[in-house]
């Protein structure tokens, strides 16, 4: 089908839902001066993996640090003036906060947000010097968005829902537009899912478009294997909620998707992935080194599905992929634990145990084997007390730096063949 044909004859997909290109359009009329066009940077390093051209929608470098303040503006823009005297209430533990804060800034309306007690603290900060008043309530996301539709009650503040909501769907499907209007020829597009808002907007208004231009443009969701509710619910059609979500992708740790999001996501879009933790850690390592990004866990497991060659299992061919990089609000102390993680679990961070005689030249002659072998210490510690430990011995725990699974194989063959036995820990 052409273009022309598709324009005068179109065959729309999801006409039906509700939420439809055209309110798409207009939240983009609302953003205009507003958001970032975020940039849409090549990644040269994941085409040679997949053979394709791959393209990063870095929506990290969105205003607030990710893309929540499109679907938070739009949704605040519209309320009336006598909602808008009432103020709004969230709940969150980063960005829909900072979203929320930073829109009703922008709007002159009055913000309260609670958040979890254990919420980091760069986050906590951020959001308010948006101007936002912060109330740490209950140790996790769930107490503290209880708490916020209570107060909603209670004050008639408006609740400002992260993703179960048409405006806020609307809103974050500009980013969709966005995609199409940057790289006309993509044909793969792959992005994180927690509740759904964001992948719901940018379902209808990639499918819907691409469809007036003659075209089709395959959607991919990936979610962290440990908080992947969308499977079983697409599986049983049917909201399936979570028990004892745990993720580092804290951005997309939600136990329950959200209603209208559902509808569209079962409708629209191809498939639903997961990726693990380990997956997810080695992404977020590949776009600091490959594509100087810094990106949080959830803004990262796109990426994770690509590096784990997930369109081959799904036997999707493709030659343009856009992956969308939602955020970039990521904790310094959680970086410096992910960034280890993700060297350990890409073979460049080896730790083991080795038993010496507590005797001098014992740890030289240790480092001169680590030397030799090009590998770098980071750190060391010995202990000469401990159940395992004869009089005259020292345990010794070193942590290397390597160049991968065969260089660390390198290492601890060159230790083996001078009488020791190293024990490798994971």
């Amino acid at each position: 089908m052409t273009a022309a044909t598709a324009d005068e004859h179109p065959e729309i997909p999801g006409r039906g839902l509700s939420v439809q290109l055209q309110d798409i359009r207009a939240a983009q009329e609302l953003l205009n001066d507003v958001i970032v066009h975020t940039p849409m940077e090549h990644s040269r390093a994941l085409g040679r993996m997949l053979d394709a051209t791959v393209h990063l929608k870095a929506e990290n470098l969105q205003r607030a640090g990710s893309f929540k303040v499109r679907g938070a503006y739009v949704r605040m823009a519209r309320l009336s003036d006598d909602e808008r005297a009432h103020g709004v209430v969230a709940a969150s533990a980063g960005n829909h906060a900072q979203g929320v804060a930073l829109a009703a800034k922008k709007l002159g309306i009055r913000a309260k947000i609670f958040m979890p007690r254990g919420v980091a603290l760069p986050k906590l900060a951020a959001t308010r010097d948006h101007g936002a008043e912060v109330m740490l309530h209950g140790s996790n996301v769930d107490e503290a968005l209880a708490e916020a539709q209570r107060c909603s009650e209670e004050t008639g503040a408006v609740f400002i829902h992260p993703f179960n909501n048409t405006d806020v769907v609307a809103g974050q499907g500009t980013i969709g537009l966005e995609i199409l209007d940057q790289q006309p020829e993509v044909d793969t597009v792959v992005m994180g899912i927690g509740g759904g808002g964001l992948l719901a907007g940018a379902a209808v208004a990639l499918k819907q478009e691409a469809a007036r231009r003659g075209r089709r443009i395959t959607l991919i969701g990936v979610q962290a294997e440990n908080a992947a509710a969308y499977p079983p619910s697409l599986a049983a059609d049917a909201l399936v909620p979570l028990q004892g979500v745990r993720t580092i992708a804290d951005g997309i740790a939600v136990g329950r998707p959200g209603e209208i999001p559902f509808e569209i996501i079962k409708e629209l879009v191809d498939e639903v992935v997961t990726v693990s933790e380990d997956a997810i850690a080695k992404a977020l390592i590949f776009l600091m080194e490959r594509s100087k990004m810094v990106v949080e866990p959830a803004g990262a497991v796109g990426v994770a599905a690509l590096m784990e060659d997930k369109l081959a299992e799904l036997n999707v061919s493709t030659k343009n992929v856009v992956a969308v990089l939602s955020g970039g609000n990521i904790d310094p102390m959680l970086m410096l634990r992910v960034i280890q993680h993700g060297l350990s679990a890409a073979d460049r961070f080896l730790t083991f145990k080795i038993m010496l005689k507590d005797r001098p030249g014992e740890l030289a002659q240790i480092s001169k084997i680590i030397a030799d072998s090009d590998a770098n210490v980071i750190g060391v510690d010995h202990s000469r007390i401990g159940g395992e430990l004869s009089m005259g011995d020292v345990s010794i725990v070193i942590n290397l730096e390597t160049k991968g699974q065969e260089h660390s194989s390198l290492v601890l063959n060159a230790l083996r063949a001078e009488g020791y036995e190293p024990l490798v820990r994971n």
